[in-house]
């Protein structure tokens, strides 16, 4: 069986043609992620296909990913804490006639927003995409009030959704992670009520007024601290460096009688001209010691893998230059390729976290041996390790595999797929030719 076959086992639309046709598709947009509907598909025939498929007015775009989140659940059940990442990401469409499409940040482009709940391990192996919102905001800018009240519900609801799957995962510890949108006092009132069965931890954006008098951010810096944490900081783009962070912990009562644990980690003493690395955290879980405050830290810092996500469904599966005419199709589309993204971000990380595991888990024998015949290397008998594959696809896109170039990134990989793919097509295209 293929990956998509496996991932897409208990798909159901209604029509045994659809179903194949959606695995069909992921396995086709999976080995070409970054090309248009009809070059990946390559032909009249399964580009005609495609678009049929996403226009299907019956499918229901959480229907596409409902095995994925079923898939994904018995991921989950495996790891002991399972990371639930959250945010949005705008998607831009402006210039295209796409109906149904909305206002972004901007009044004159057009688009639509994306809300997906991104599930990982501590160790960032990344386990599915558990939940996801779309939506278009209201063209007209009097309704800009309305549309952010509605939105800023995604949080709390979000927040629900993981503490319902947590119920059916009693062996797993369901950790709800955010950044700054989600510091809203409903969403803590919320979690409490519910009797706090997933764990939440969001980054603070409000230096509140607390009720004892004081606000939030200099009460808790005002004891002293747990003690420092060092760690390596490599943003994208930028020279990884070392940072060294105080690190602060208390418990505090905010309004309405929510108690939260709020830690602070700030860097004192950071290079000349460098902005200093600061955190202030908010979660339901105790920090009484330096352990567990680093713990929390350590888990907000794996919120990363969302945007590294988010990096790969724009610009290695290219959803903004899709050309659909509706919104509708568009969600279709979009849903299909959030698998095919994860799959993406997945490889890289097991080849960096599991790098010892066989290629043949997640390449098919012609693809692990095309990059072989592609890289003019002796072919081996059986397969290899998968972080020697994923290093040898990656170096077909561009990385040069030296010291200090560390593991590859998903560019490289995504672009290294790609040629393996057309390469694993060609070499069955000739057994086919060979078999008449």
């Amino acid at each position: 069986m293929s990956w998509a076959q496996e991932e897409f086992a208990d798909l159901d639309l209604g029509d045994k043609r659809l179903n194949r046709r959606q695995v069909k598709l992921a396995e086709t947009f999976s080995r070409q992620p970054t090309p248009s509907i009809p070059a990946a598909c390559g032909g009249w025939g399964d580009t005609r296909g495609a678009y049929r498929f996403f226009a299907h007015e019956d499918i229901d775009w959480q229907d596409i990913l409902k095995p994925h989140w079923q898939a994904s659940a018995q991921r989950m059940a495996e790891h002991p804490v399972v990371l639930c990442l959250q945010d949005t990401t705008e998607l831009d469409f402006n210039g295209q006639g796409i109906a149904g499409l909305g206002r972004l940040s901007y009044d004159a482009q057009r688009g639509m927003y994306l809300h997906p709940t991104y599930a990982i391990t501590p160790d960032r192996e990344p386990l599915g995409v558990i939940d996801a919102w779309m939506w278009a905001r209201s063209a007209k800018k009097g309704q800009a009030a309305s549309d952010e009240v509605l939105e800023s519900t995604r949080w709390i609801e979000g927040y629900e959704r993981i503490a319902e799957q947590a119920a059916s995962l009693p062996g797993t510890r369901l950790v709800y992670v955010a950044d700054r949108e989600s510091d809203l006092l409903a969403l803590m009132r919320r979690a409490a009520e519910l009797g706090h069965p997933a764990d939440w931890l969001v980054r603070a954006k409000h230096n509140r007024v607390l009720p004892e008098d004081g606000k939030l951010w200099a009460t808790v810096t005002s004891g002293h601290p747990l003690g420092q944490i060092v760690f390596t900081h490599a943003p994208r783009g930028q020279r990884a460096r070392r940072v060294h962070q105080t690190v602060w912990a208390k418990s505090v009562r905010l309004a309405q009688g929510v108690t939260v644990t709020c830690v602070i980690a700030r860097e004192e003493h950071p290079p000349s001209g460098v902005k200093p690395i600061e955190w202030r955290l908010l979660s339901n879980r105790p920090a009484g010691d330096l352990q567990a405050a680093t713990q929390l830290i350590e888990w907000y810092r794996a919120r990363w893998e969302i945007e590294l996500f988010f990096h790969v469904v724009k610009n290695g599966c290219r959803i903004e230059a899709l050309q659909l005419s509706r919104i509708e199709r568009l969600e279709r589309a979009i849903a299909l390729y959030l698998v095919i993204a994860w799959r993406i971000a997945r490889l890289m990380r097991l080849g960096r976290n599991g790098p010892d595991l066989p290629a043949e888990l997640f390449f098919e024998p012609d693809e692990w041996r095309g990059v072989h015949f592609l890289l003019k290397k002796p072919i081996p008998k059986q397969a290899p390790r998968l972080n020697t594959v994923i290093r040898m696809v990656a170096t077909l896109g561009g990385f040069l595999g030296r010291k200090c170039d560390g593991e590859p990134g998903v560019k490289t990989l995504w672009i290294g797929m790609q040629r393996v793919a057309d390469f694993a097509a060609g070499l069955d295209y000739a057994r086919e030719i060979q078999a008449l």
